[in-house]
């Protein structure tokens, strides 16, 4: 029976081409600017780690009070270094980091190549496994070797080859600002998309960082964060130089904790309350315990990663898909009212309203599924042009996969089918006697 109502449908598509050729554009047309806007979302806005996202957490400190400016009653989303290295030696997460990021220059060991500036993040030795960064070569440094302040480094996989080609660096030396590390792990192609480990001072869509170094031994060396610092106006003037910043109450230093259950959360929170609450009784802090422990989903929502402008696109052209949905509904209610003297015919001759239902949603489906495959080709268009547009460090994220393109279709006869609905209902109300009896 399908196969006659699917036969029937073609026939009457191809009764008024021209009809039919504006419902399928359309819908393709609302499908696309909708598929298109969300894969241009999802590239933004996903989950880089979505198999432990809900363990990893971000405290916050409020470390300047009402001066922190954001008008929300939030603590800044960075840290002092005066309160990352007390959490640190407090050590009551299973497993954290403090970190910022560098840039340092590279002098290649061979003298025909000129030195290059690099990307980097000091973080401290639990940071590889939370994040579950892979090891290519070697592994992370040790204990004793972050404790010692050791000169050592780990890179990752493009900056290994680019140096010493198909072979591991690991045991060898790295020049960097003038002075000698020791290679001891080579990432294999790790470069998260948001880089969610220090959206606070850095760019969430921005190149991979080729140098990760000890916490400590970026402290210990002087070497000067290259992202966000931010002081607060009442600080006034501060000593001069790194020392300066270190002993400041600017903000610089991204902090991350492994947290595997409630249980660890709640304990955790309280901490930074009743650490909070010593610093008050110090006098360092005059107000009350301000601090927030969002895991990794609230945090990409609370640092706003996917931009504004691509948020309101999204919300656009999902209300273009309604207004193209409800030109659909036009459409399809024209071409079944104009069907009367047909579906009263079938009606006298024993069709029921059920089989009426049905013919009339399989054309509808029918036309849903010309406007998905021509939606899908409109999609991979709409990708490129967006490309142009946005910030390539977003758009390059952007992909027209199998899921996207069959998403794109499904989408387009949901539509279509829900399109469908109020005029086969009317359809379905035609009086077969009145019909027959005007024909």
């Amino acid at each position: 029976m399908f196969y006659h109502y699917l036969k029937l449908s073609v026939r009457s598509l191809r009764r008024n081409p021209v009809l039919t050729f504006l419902m399928i554009a359309s819908v393709a047309f609302g499908v696309s600017a909708s598929m298109t806007s969300y894969a241009v979302f999802r590239a933004a806005s996903g989950d880089p780690i979505p198999w432990k996202s809900s363990q990893l957490y971000f405290p916050q400190i409020d470390s300047w009070g009402s001066t922190s400016g954001n008008g929300k009653d939030e603590p800044n989303d960075a840290m002092t270094y005066l309160d990352a290295v007390q959490l640190l030696r407090d050590g009551r997460a299973p497993k954290q980091t403090a970190l910022y990021q560098f840039r340092v220059t590279i002098t290649p060991m061979d003298a025909t190549q000129h030195p290059w500036a690099v990307p980097g993040h000091a973080v401290s030795g639990d940071f590889f496994s939370i994040v579950d960064a892979a090891f290519r070569y070697g592994g992370r440094w040790s204990s004793k070797e972050e404790q010692d302040h050791a000169n050592v480094v780990v890179i990752d996989s493009d900056l290994n080859r680019r140096l010493f080609g198909d072979k591991s660096g690991v045991g060898l030396t790295l020049q960097l600002d003038q002075r000698s590390y020791r290679i001891v792990g080579v990432l294999d192609h790790w470069h998260p998309q948001p880089q969610f480990y220090d959206l606070a001072n850095s760019n969430a869509f921005g190149p991979a960082d080729q140098v990760f170094m000890p916490f400590t031994t970026s402290i210990d060396q002087g070497i000067f964060p290259a992202g966000s610092l931010r002081c607060p106006a009442t600080a006034g003037s501060r000593a001069p130089g790194f020392a300066g910043i270190l002993k400041s109450n600017c903000i610089w230093i991204g902090y991350m904790v492994e947290l595997d259950s409630t249980t660890e959360h709640d304990q955790y929170l309280s901490y930074l309350d009743n650490y909070a609450r010593e610093q008050q009784r110090s006098g360092r802090f005059g107000w009350a315990p301000n601090n927030r422990l969002r895991n990794l989903k609230q945090w990409l929502e609370y640092e706003q990663v996917a931009p504004s402008d691509i948020k309101i696109s999204l919300a656009v052209a999902f209300g273009l898909l309604v207004a193209c949905m409800v030109n659909t509904v036009g459409l399809l209610l024209a071409k079944f009212m104009r069907k009367a003297p047909e579906i009263g015919i079938r009606r006298a001759l024993g069709a029921s309203k059920q089989e009426i239902v049905v013919q009339f949603l399989t054309e509808s489906g029918g036309i849903g599924l010309a406007g998905g495959a021509l939606g899908g080709l409109m999609t991979w268009g709409g990708v490129i042009i967006m490309r142009s547009i946005l910030d390539p460090d977003i758009t390059a994220l952007v992909n027209v996969d199998l899921s996207l393109l069959v998403g794109t279709v499904l989408l387009a006869v949901a539509v279509t089918l829900l399109a469908g609905l109020f005029p086969t209902w009317r359809a379905t109300q035609i009086n077969p006697a009145l019909q027959l009896k005007g024909s």
